[in-house]
C-alpha cells in the first residue's frame, strides 16, 4: 500500500468515525505517539510508545467525553512517506466542560502502517 493510499483509507474510516478500525487496519504495533508538552496539562502523555499503550490513551480519552457535537478532518496531504491531515472537534466531556479542539496531525508510514504521528494543537 503506497502513502497516498493508507492516507486516504485513514482519511475514508475516520469520516466514518471508525477509530478502532484505523488502530487495527492501519497502525504498527511500534507505533509512537508525540503530543505537545502542554497536554500533560489535560493528563495526556507527551510520547506514547506501542499498539497497546496508544489503544490505552485512548480509550481513558473517550472515557471523558459524554458528547461529541461534531468533528471534521482534512482530505490527507502526502509528502514522501508521511501525511498530514487537519482535524478537530467539538465536544462536551463529562465534567461538563465544552471543549473545541483544533489539530495538526503529521503521520510516518512504513512497510505498509503507520509507525509515528505527531499532532499539534
Amino acid at each position: 500500500m503506497t502513502t497516498q493510499e493508507l492516507a486516504s483509507r485513514y482519511y475514508e474510516l475516520f469520516q466514518q468515525m471508525q477509530v478502532a478500525e484505523i488502530y487495527q487496519q492501519l497502525y504498527s504495533a511500534d507505533i509512537v505517539c508525540t503530543e505537545p508538552e502542554h497536554a500533560l496539562t489535560m493528563g495526556v502523555p507527551t510520547v506514547t510508545r506501542g499498539i497497546e499503550a496508544v489503544l490505552a490513551k485512548s480509550k481513558a480519552r473517550q472515557e471523558t467525553i459524554a458528547e461529541v457535537h461534531s468533528f471534521f478532518s482534512s482530505e490527507p496531504i502526502v509528502g514522501g512517506s508521511y501525511f498530514s491531515v487537519a482535524m478537530g472537534r467539538d465536544m462536551t466531556l463529562k465534567n461538563g466542560q465544552r471543549l473545541q479542539i483544533a489539530e495538526i496531525a503529521v503521520f510516518g508510514v512504513k512497510d505498509d502502517k503507520i509507525i509515528s504521528e505527531t499532532f499539534f494543537y
